[in-house]
């Protein structure tokens, strides 16, 4: 008698965790939020296998610069909280925010987004808050990559990567050279931690004693600590128009004391003072909570100043005028002058 050969189930991508389908439903969802941030220069953008973008015209001799980050841990309170929907704009404002330092305008912006399993919901959050971000900054999101790889991550988790380039006039470039002692600092406000220093925030957090239900200078704890990284080129890009702008730092993980440096000859300190600027209450919160040291504090996290703008001494009233009039808080947190011997580029006394 013939045997019978038993009949094998015909496997699918889904059936090894990749849906195809989910994949082509996030774009389908966010085509509408990306179509919002389309400005000139956009030839081809999310759908093909590429996407085109023409410099714009009016330049003599663009350069163009280009940024790339992420969001760090900050993912993790957010996978923690089921808040999807602000850290996109957080991936923007890592990367739009160090190419303006440059003097440059953001031109397009591109995500990565790579999962265990892809939630369609949760992802459609995030994307949106791209598409958001990208507004801010005067951006076009013109493309990215969703890539779900199942294995890879834990259920509910996701990581992101974002990538900005713009373009500055050559001769325009801000690399902070022309600046000289008696420049002034000016701080600009952030909105929180930004997306530095969590992994320091996680622990703050589990701490004994800590209720995440608390209010934190009236706002709900959990709002305060996810609060999205500020934007803040369109302010700046105009103040550069009327004001020489001699140096740029975007404050991000290393504080003022490690990022104000990078826009300073090495003959050069800048001096800032800590009664120049109110430290916000998210900041006092977690220095007595995780009972931080302020040098830690100053070294970790932004301390309330998420960009630093350096301009001379006769331009500084009117810089922080025309930026308060735009929507920023301004302080003018310090001076530059010559470096001492052994002397650290900056410090805050």
């Amino acid at each position: 008698m013939k045997r019978k050969t038993p009949t094998r189930k015909s496997l699918t991508y889904r059936d090894a965790g990749v849906d195809i389908d989910a994949g082509d439903a996030l774009v389908d969802r966010i085509k509408p939020h990306a179509k919002r941030t389309m400005r000139p220069g956009v030839m081809a953008g999310i759908g093909g296998f590429g996407a085109l973008f023409e410099v714009p015209r009016g330049y003599r001799e663009p350069v163009l610069v280009s940024g790339t980050d992420g969001v760090g841990t900050k993912l993790k309170l957010a996978f923690q909280w089921k808040r999807h929907d602000t850290i996109g704009i957080d991936l923007v404002a890592m990367s739009v925010n160090d190419i303006l330092t440059l003097g440059a305008e953001p031109l397009f912006f591109l995500d990565y987004y790579a999962c265990g399993k892809l939630d369609v919901p949760s992802a459609a959050d995030v994307v949106k808050g791209i598409a958001a971000g990208c507004e801010m900054a005067g951006c076009a999101l013109i493309g990215g990559e969703t890539a779900e790889m199942p294995g890879m991550y834990p259920a509910g988790e996701y990581d992101l990567a974002g990538f900005a380039v713009g373009v500055v006039e050559k001769k325009k470039i801000i690399n902070g050279r022309s600046i000289k002692p008696g420049d002034v600092v000016l701080g600009l406000a952030s909105n929180g931690v930004h997306s530095n220093g969590y992994s320091l925030v996680r622990r703050i957090l589990a701490q004994p004693g800590v209720k995440l239900t608390s209010k934190i200078g009236g706002r709900a704890l959990k709002d305060a600590i996810l609060a999205p990284t500020r934007i803040y080129v369109k302010p700046v890009l105009q103040l550069m128009k009327k004001i020489n702008v001699k140096g740029l730092a975007h404050i991000t993980g290393g504080g003022l004391v490690d990022n104000v440096p990078r826009v300073l000859g090495e003959n050069l300190t800048a001096e800032l003072r800590s009664d120049a600027w109110p430290l916000p209450p998210l900041f006092r919160w977690l220095q007595e909570r995780g009972n931080v040291a302020d040098d830690e504090m100053h070294r970790v996290f932004n301390c309330g100043i998420g960009m630093v703008v350096v301009v001379e001494e006769k331009d500084a009233k009117r810089a922080q005028a025309l930026l308060e009039k735009a929507g920023e808080r301004v302080w003018r947190i310090g001076t530059v002058r010559r470096r001492k011997r052994g002397e650290a580029q900056t410090i805050v006394v």
